[in-house]
């Protein structure tokens, strides 16, 4: 039986600080991979029923909504699509980045008592779209702004990461090897996941003998295109006694936006991710070293190499040290993209909900045979990063969560 829905700020704070404690009680995707003859709306209000399905609560309960890129005034027309009314909502959009950022406003909102219960969703068909020609395949940022200053010289958001890798490997001595092992890794931990789009064994070879996009980036060093869609439901502490399966709380929370032209960006070889994740380890009193897993944006192999450093897993310049010899597989010292990320399992835009999604699932013991995380001495993980990455580097938001 679900609480009678409260009116946003009537629930009375139960912690010391006067601040609600706040969980992810929902989780889910929507179908994913190659999803012809739906629209992104559908995929939106699939991902969302099965959320709410998951946490078992009433969908009365939400109170609030956050959603951004698609319609015209996002979040306001999903949120109608959806029957929902909510009196709290956000919008922000920096990219990929976009739902880690939202679940840090969200968690605030419902720690102050602004709302009880709110759900982000998020749904693209970018592959679809492609095939039906109703989208390029290279997305346009347009050129107002400061943006003018470089559309002229034709790069792609592409070949700003291909260049920022390149600088890490001139500073660093990283390889082409290191970046591709990434690759594999990823590919690995997408072998034991049924819903990942591509699952057979990749090696490093294969990444560097594929078709150049964008020096260094080969096709394997770069994401997969996909449909699909996610959705995670945050609700107050006093809801999660009536929900289906046992809370992951929100622990910590940081965001960060560096720049938007490249010649503002003061160093290529660190990310946003270096604020934010300091940020949300600091306010969740953890270390990078406790972590049982991460869930890192890996648009590019690049992505999570530098993000791993900028998080602090190992300094600065040692992240191609650090990604060698399997220690991002499932069974490795730090097991990171669990499903298989955006280089393996889906990719249909901006990804970082879906990461929230994999982190829940492998705290609570739910990701399946084959691959679920485990402790060294056999325990479900208590704890993991969910760290999302927008635009060319532009902007960041790390989450840390916790079971129990």
């Amino acid at each position: 039986m679900t609480p009678t829905p409260r009116t946003p700020g009537s629930s009375r704070p139960s912690t010391a600080s006067g601040r609600r404690k706040v969980a992810v009680v929902g989780a889910a995707l929507a179908d994913c991979g190659r999803v012809d003859g739906t629209t992104a709306y559908a995929l939106h209000a699939q991902a969302a029923r099965r959320a709410v399905a998951d946490s078992g609560l009433d969908r009365e309960v939400i109170d609030g909504f956050a959603s951004a890129g698609l319609g015209t005034l996002a979040p306001v027309e999903v949120a109608e699509y959806l029957g929902l009314r909510p009196v709290w909502v956000d919008s922000t959009s920096v990219g990929g980045s976009t739902w880690e950022v939202m679940a840090a406003h969200a968690a605030d909102a419902i720690a102050a008592g602004h709302a009880n219960a709110v759900l982000l969703v998020y749904g693209s068909t970018a592959r679809a779209d492609i095939k039906a020609g109703r989208r390029t395949g290279d997305l346009s940022f347009g050129a107002r702004g400061p943006l003018q200053y470089e559309v002229p010289y034709g790069h792609t958001l592409v070949a700003k990461y291909a260049m920022a890798a390149r600088r890490h490997m001139h500073q660093y001595g990283t390889t082409l090897e290191q970046l591709a092992s990434v690759a594999v890794q990823a590919r690995a931990n997408a072998a034991a996941n049924p819903e990942a789009m591509f699952r057979d064994p990749v090696t490093v070879d294969d990444v560097l003998s594929g078709p150049m996009i964008a020096d260094p980036f080969t096709k394997l060093h770069c994401c997969i295109r996909s449909d699909g869609g996610a959705a995670v439901l945050l609700a107050a502490e006093e809801y999660v006694r009536d929900c289906r399966t046992a809370p992951v709380w929100i622990l910590g929370t940081g965001e960060h936006v560096s720049h938007t032209t490249m010649s503002e960006w003061a160093d290529f070889t660190v990310s946003p991710a270096a604020v934010s994740g300091r940020l949300a380890f600091r306010r969740a009193g953890l270390r990078p070293d406790e972590m049982d897993l991460a869930e890192i944006y890996d648009a590019f192999t690049y992505m999570t190499l530098v993000t791993l450093e900028d998080l602090g897993f190992c300094a600065k310049g040692e992240g191609g040290a650090f990604v060698e010899k399997g220690r991002l597989t499932l069974r490795g010292d730090l097991p990171v993209n669990t499903d298989g990320g955006g280089l393996s399992a889906q990719h249909p835009g901006m990804r970082g909900l879906f990461l929230l999604v994999e982190a829940v699932r492998q705290l609570r013991g739910e990701a399946g045979e084959g691959r679920q995380v485990r402790r060294p001495d056999g325990e479900l993980p208590r704890l993991a990063v969910a760290s999302g990455t927008g635009g060319w580097f532009c902007s960041a938001g790390t989450v840390v969560l916790g079971r129990g």
